[in-house]
């Protein structure tokens, strides 16, 4: 019997299989984006496909704190979207917080 790999996500901290969790990465230039393949290279951190999960991220800063960069907005958009794939937050229905008005 083979172990599964499992990883924490981000926003509810819990342990999950990789293969069922949403793979970000920094790349060695400090650029951010969605990997879905598991493949590229850099700093990977991972996310549910759970519409709280990407909430609790963005407002605790998760990602940020991971990669020690700025997440850009099109990376948490293309997380809450995610297209027609299976790839995408479910309910898009997110509200994000803006943390400096704190609205």
């Amino acid at each position: 019997m083979k172990k599964v790999p499992m990883r924490q996500c981000l926003g509810c901290r819990e342990m999950k299989p990789k293969r069922e969790l949403i793979r970000v990465v920094r790349s060695p230039e400090g650029e951010v984006s969605l990997d879905f393949t598991g493949k590229k290279h850099g700093r990977g951190a991972y996310m549910c496909h759970s519409e709280e999960c990407l909430g609790r991220a963005v407002k605790s800063k998760a990602l940020s704190r991971a990669f020690g960069v700025p997440i850009p907005q099109s990376i948490i958009d293309e997380l809450r979207d995610g297209g027609d794939s299976e790839f995408g937050i479910r309910n898009s229905e997110l509200s994000v917080v803006d943390s400096e008005s704190g609205e």
